[in-house]
């Protein structure tokens, strides 16, 4: 039985007194993979810290793109030093990028210009792309229609907090939709409400960790291990065994990387 954890956060402060633990702790838990999304000041080390963090574990990628929050750093320099730093061959993605009308750190009409922009950048790179979208569904969908849909461009709705419809409008493009612990909560009915249209060949799932800790450990730090908590209750949800939510989440995330588990992973997890 294999989990990959296709959203995570564990370059930052919240896991450096631990890091080596909480890797060790989802291993063991069955997390055979962790993408770790580098977020932040695109000129500064930010990005650099996310990537080293990959390197360091064999198990564990990394995705470099801005954040919309910082989507007004965005510019010529920025872009080059994430480029570089997507040569990498631990940079399997570029993200999280998107629009988030909800905290509106940035312009929205920055947002918007550096959303595409990262897009046709990723295009570029034959990367695919990682989307956070929050408060803007419909110019989520419009951009992402525009932008991917000439030749299935693929990519993942990270933390899927849209609607049914919008989950229907983007899959057909070749995306993949990410549920993160929250769908656990119990007033979380609007995400089990997209949930029900999503197949699992279309499912993914992450922690967002630090963030979004699932029930049981609500409250406490999140980690990679506790994206098994999130499994066993989409698995339920579905009328499935958990072995078969863990195969079609992981075949789905190797598919879209085109990447496999290796070797040294599975004698890792036993030994």
């Amino acid at each position: 039985m294999t989990l990959i954890d296709s959203h995570c956060h564990i370059d930052g402060e919240a896991f450096d007194e631990d890091r080596d633990e909480v890797v060790q702790r989802a291993r063991d838990a069955g997390v055979e993979i962790m993408l770790n999304i580098g977020t932040g000041d695109p000129h500064t080390d930010d990005f650099r810290r996310a990537v080293a963090v990959a390197e360091r574990y064999d198990n564990v990628y990394a995705s470099v793109g801005v954040h919309p929050h910082d989507a007004k750093l965005y510019d010529d320099k920025a872009e080059k030093h994430l480029m570089e730093l997507a040569a990498n061959p631990k940079v399997i993605a570029w993200g999280e990028i998107g629009l988030d009308y909800y905290y509106d750190h940035s312009p929205r009409e920055v947002q918007v210009d550096v959303f595409r922009r990262q897009i046709r950048t990723a295009r570029e790179l034959d990367l695919p792309i990682t989307i956070h979208s929050r408060d803007a569904d419909d110019e989520t969908v419009e951009i992402l229609t525009e932008e991917c849909s000439y030749e299935g461009f693929p990519g993942i709705m990270h933390c899927f907090g849209g609607t049914a419809a919008m989950a229907e409008a983007l899959m057909p493009l070749g995306f993949l939709i990410s549920f993160a612990g929250n769908v656990t909560f119990k007033k979380a009915e609007n995400l089990r409400d997209a949930a029900r249209v999503v197949p699992l060949d279309r499912l993914l799932i992450e922690t967002d960790c630090p963030f979004l800790t699932p029930v049981p450990h609500r409250g406490k730090r999140n980690e990679p291990g506790f994206v098994a908590h999130t499994a066993q209750f989409l698995a339920d949800f579905y009328g499935v065994s958990f072995e078969t939510l863990a195969e079609h989440t992981t075949r789905n995330f190797l598919d879209l990387f085109k990447i496999s588990l290796s070797p040294k992973m599975d004698t890792d997890k036993h030994g």
